[in-house]
């Protein structure tokens, strides 16, 4: 039998911080995992994260796992892959079977770091080819490159639906429709909205009545659904399609913690164990972080990590209770930070019907992705003012605030509650470097440059797709519901190394759309 001082299964977000805390208190570790890649869902993710600097807001998912495998390996982390523990057992032992051989490791300490896999529904024709998981399709996407399909229906509107949704339109993919049972869009508006203005259909109250096909998909028909998730007949749209990918939630991987008698308890985050903030479990030196407690975003998993290192460190004698209890408070506030919000685990299944302002919630948002414009106006980022200035569409309490460290003349307010929403502050002077509009991970914000006595305005937008438009290209002004407004013309294209891979390409359009247009589209498209 092996021994190890700490061992790690699962070299994700959680499991890689919580190693490179244990690891530098001197603590000897040792991370599983069966792939044959660390990270986790990191290296799927290229898109910005959300949060405060501290939690790698704007940074891409993949450039964070990155960063976290040079500190894993400067600290001397042990690092097997291909190894897939098979069981854990009393006494703190497992069975891992790495390439074809299985060993029989003991350690002093153990931490279960396995994450979530993908939830499926049931409907006919599920089995056939061309029915994926949407995290399949990140994975085929992002770390093999290779589309998914050509035509693709979504089903489910949670965060996970809506990222793998742009991120398939990236590849190159036609997004026929996202389509949920439920009543409201799952996920962030600002996800949804980028989504809406490229003119894809959003269909609520709605689920998969029959994926079509012989030997792969050809083809998927949905129906509405009544308040008991029954069809409701004549409701029926069929879409031409060779791909359905679904995104209906993550379920926690914890048999490794029920099989060793862990205490578990049943909870809206799922199946999880039952530990404290530390991810200490009834058994002494088993910890648990990560979506394997519950499912939140990698930037909670790494927190939760940290917080987990630091607890095995007092428990293997590295860290004294009251050093424990210091860091533990640190980063116990920067969890809480990011659980707060409209979307925070308190809010699960209630129905926020204003913000933290005292602001109506846009319905339009909830039900079709994007705001209506007769709604925008009411939201403190929308101001109108005679030099360029930033126009911000963000519109639900989300934990963000890396526009208002970007602006460093002062354009952009959030103030000291990181789910406040922004606001384009009306006294500040714009000096158009850009670094709000690629810095935001919802693409909500855009440059607006007003020329009433001249007829026309200026529009600058994140733009993430290639091939970029050119200099004098011709096309058209699409506006957040998707909806052909009027003739663009391109005047400007920015992609510095700065903005991270988000290019900001300026269109001039009559002045009368400057309030409207939020998207462009060449003239052939």
């Amino acid at each position: 039998m092996e021994h190890k001082e700490l061992i790690v299964i699962g070299a994700g977000p959680a499991g890689l911080s919580a190693a490179i805390e244990a690891a530098s208190r001197g603590i000897q570790v040792t991370v599983y995992d069966e792939n044959a890649r660390p990270g986790g869902q990191l290296f799927k993710q290229i898109h910005k994260f959300f949060g405060s600097k501290e939690h790698h807001a704007k940074i891409r998912g993949f450039k964070i796992g990155d960063e976290l495998l040079k500190e894993a390996h400067e600290k001397g982390v042990e690092v097997v892959l291909n190894a897939t523990v098979m069981g854990m057992f009393a006494q703190k032992e497992i069975t891992v079977m790495i390439n074809d051989e299985v060993h029989h490791v003991k350690g002093d300490a153990i931490l279960v770091a396995t994450g979530a896999s993908e939830n499926m529904v049931n409907f006919r024709g599920w089995t056939l080819p061309g029915v994926i998981g949407a995290g399949a399709a990140q994975t085929m996407m992002n770390l093999h490159h290779i589309k998914p399909g050509e035509r693709v229906l979504m089903l489910g509107t949670g965060n996970v639906g809506l990222v793998v949704s742009f991120q398939l339109l990236q590849a190159g993919c036609e997004v026929v429709a996202l389509v949920d049972a439920a009543k409201n869009i799952g996920g962030y508006g600002v996800h949804a909205a980028k989504l809406a203005r490229t003119g894809i259909p959003f269909y609520l109250s709605h689920t998969i009545k029959e994926a079509e096909g012989d030997d792969h998909v050809t083809g998927v028909t949905i129906a509405e659904v009544d308040d008991h998730f029954q069809f409701i007949e004549g409701t029926e749209k069929h879409f031409d399609v060779d791909t359905i990918c679904v995104a209906v939630g993550l379920s926690p991987m914890a048999q490794l913690l029920k099989m060793d008698g862990v205490g578990m308890k049943d909870t809206r985050g799922g199946y999880v164990p039952d530990c404290d903030e530390t991810g200490a479990t009834s058994i002494p030196g088993i910890f648990a972080a990560g979506d394997v407690t519950g499912i939140e975003e990698a930037s909670s998993a790494m927190i939760e990590g940290r917080m987990s290192g630091y607890a095995i460190a007092e428990y293997l004698g590295y860290m004294t209770k009251e050093e424990k209890d210091a860091k533990e408070e640190e980063l116990d506030q920067s969890l809480d930070a990011l659980r707060q919000g409209m979307f925070a685990p308190k809010n699960r299944g209630k129905e926020i019907t204003k913000t933290e302002e005292d602001i109506l919630i846009s319905t339009n948002l909830l039900k079709h992705g994007f705001v209506a414009d007769d709604e925008i106006s009411r939201f403190p980022g929308f101001v109108h003012k005679a030099a360029i200035h930033p126009v911000i569409e963000c519109t639900q309490n989300i934990p963000c605030n890396p526009c208002q460290s970007a602006c460093h003349k002062g354009c952009i307010s959030i103030g000291e509650n990181m789910t406040s929403l922004p606001i384009s502050v009306k006294e500040s002077t714009c000096i158009n470097c850009g670094m709000c509009v690629a810095s935001c991970p919802g693409q909500a914000i855009f440059l607006v440059e007003e020329h009433e006595d001249e007829d026309y305005g200026l529009i600058t937008m994140p733009y993430e797709f290639l091939p970029l438009p050119e200099v004098g290209d011709l096309g058209h002004a699409l506006g957040r519901s998707g909806k052909a407004l009027c003739e663009a013309e391109i005047t400007q294209v920015r992609a510095p190394k700065s903005y991270d891979h988000t290019a900001l390409v300026t269109m001039k359009v009559p002045y009368h759309y400057i309030d409207l247009a939020r998207f462009y589209k060449k003239g052939d498209e």
